[in-house]
């Protein structure tokens, strides 16, 4: 049975109050019942109750992350950024996997604000007025991640895709391609969809590329299965592409798979230029050339904000995150 704080306090033969106010750095002692009660704590192994120690402080140490698919390789990226930045500042996480789903992302609002979490990062989606609403009344910090409002006053964390999806069109046509199509995300999407599909087209304008509905496909988001149908489809209404753009790694490797099926290779027959630079953009056979988000780096950030927003209690400046070219081996110099 594992000892308590009282077990403490009896062996050091001072008060619970006094064990207490040690563990959460209050005054009220002296150094040598400090030193006693510090070394009883060793001696016993004892580990404060989260729970309790909350109750003195109105902290939990933990932090809720809402994300839209757990099985997708972009959030084990963030993930893995915030649960670093979290460690480091002694807390933890509660992961909620929302599947963009109004009712459930309401429902796991509710279940964090039972379990009084110090902050939330909200990643990847649409702040909608209810999500904005139910966490104002929380009273907590909270910082977009990968995504942001036009409307609510949130500090987000994200690269600026319009810029990024510039970059990776223009490096296109720095290869010498002129026949570029683009495999987009879902063209309602205000946040990653429209402005990279916008950065794509006035890339290729600006180079005196000509554009229209058959360069680009529009998808319902940015997973494999939507690479794999959107990259037949741009290939059927324009077969004499040389270079496609897809707006997500996991959108590449879906062309990666349709090209293999139509016994084309990259980059001999096309290039392929991705964007995120995700851990299976090298593992790809050839090794995925793409515009990087530093996705670890965002998540570490945006929980740094968190806990930086605690301590101070005023609102976090919002980051725009550098993007980066990484060149690997699926573009080719069009001669």
């Amino acid at each position: 049975m594992p000892y308590t704080i009282k077990d403490v306090a009896k062996k050091a033969n001072v008060s619970i109050a006094t064990v207490s106010r040690i563990l959460n750095n209050q005054t009220g002692y002296s150094e040598k019942t400090k030193k006693k009660v510090l070394t009883v704590i060793e001696e016993l192994g004892y580990h404060p109750n989260a729970v309790a120690r909350g109750l003195v402080n109105k902290r939990t140490h933990t932090i809720g992350v809402l994300v839209p698919a757990l099985s997708s390789m972009f959030v084990a990226e963030v993930l893995d950024g915030i649960e670093k930045a979290a460690n480091e500042a002694g807390s933890s996480i509660i992961v909620c996997h929302t599947e963009s789903n109004g009712e459930k992302t309401m429902n796991y609002l509710q279940l964090l604000n039972e379990k009084r979490i110090d902050g939330i990062i909200f990643t990847s989606g649409i702040l909608k007025d209810e999500y904005y609403e139910f966490t104002s009344k929380m009273k907590i910090p909270m910082v977009l991640l990968a995504t942001l409002s036009h409307k609510h006053p949130v500090p987000y964390v994200k690269v600026d895709d319009y810029k990024a999806s510039y970059a990776a069109a223009e490096y296109l046509v720095a290869k010498g391609h002129t026949k570029i199509g683009m495999i987009s995300g879902n063209k309602m999407d205000i946040i990653a969809g429209i402005p990279r599909i916008e950065g794509f087209k006035k890339a290729l304008e600006d180079h005196g590329i000509s554009v229209n509905e058959k360069n680009v496909v529009y998808c319902e988001g940015f997973a494999f299965l939507d690479g794999v149908e959107g990259s037949r489809k741009l290939l059927e209404q324009n077969p004499e592409l040389t270079a496609i753009f897809a707006a997500s790694d996991e959108l590449a490797i879906g062309a990666y798979s349709t090209l293999y099926q139509m016994d084309l290779r990259v980059p001999d027959d096309l290039s392929i230029i991705g964007y995120d630079n995700l851990s299976i953009a090298k593992m790809s056979i050839p090794p995925l050339t793409t515009v990087e988000q530093p996705l670890i780096k965002m998540g570490e950030e945006a929980a740094r904000m968190v806990f930086s927003m605690l301590e101070s209690g005023e609102a976090a400046k919002s980051r725009i995150m550098p993007h980066q070219m990484i060149e690997r081996l699926s573009v080719k110099e069009k001669g």
